[in-house]
């Protein structure tokens, strides 16, 4: 099998994995919580997204990873760190709503464009990821998922 048949096989089965668990364990729990609680533990996970800067270490990835897809990913996820930060900072304050939007929306591009850019854009080997092939077959569709529970979070309670 090709690597990129073997990373599409990771991807998916990592999708339907977490998307298990965020069906029957996370969302039944995080949808009886007023939205600042709810989206606590979502942006407390994304403060480790900060492992998307291992993309710019050589050992870490191959040598043939293109940088003009490592810096992408590296520095958006780092930005989408600094985010979860701000809209943690703002738990409680009059802009708080308008933080977790600025997060959700930038995390989730970030992340779907570092897949198409890998996919299509760039078009790496997966192989080249090196030992950075976990990130997004493990921890990156996790992310997504937990992007997509504070969509609906924010939009169910959109009226209070």
């Amino acid at each position: 099998m090709t690597p990129l048949a073997l990373f599409g096989i990771s991807v998916a089965l990592s999708f339907a994995a977490w998307g298990a668990v965020c069906r029957l364990y996370l969302w039944p729990r995080l949808r009886s919580l007023p939205l600042q609680e709810a989206a606590r533990p979502i942006l407390l996970l994304h403060l480790f997204r900060f492992v998307g800067l291992s993309f710019l270490i050589p050992g870490v990835v191959g040598p043939a990873l293109p940088l003009t897809f490592a810096a992408p990913v590296a520095y958006g996820d780092l930005l989408a760190v600094a985010l979860a930060w701000l809209a943690l900072a703002l738990a409680r304050q009059p802009g708080n709503r308008a933080a977790l939007w600025l997060f959700n929306v930038w995390g989730t591009v970030d992340l779907l464009f570092a897949f198409y850019q890998g996919l299509f854009g760039v078009g790496i080997n997966p192989a080249a990821l090196g030992a950075a092939f976990f990130i997004p077959t493990v921890p990156v569709p996790l992310l997504l998922w937990t992007h997509v529970l504070l969509f609906l979070l924010l939009l169910r309670t959109r009226q209070q």
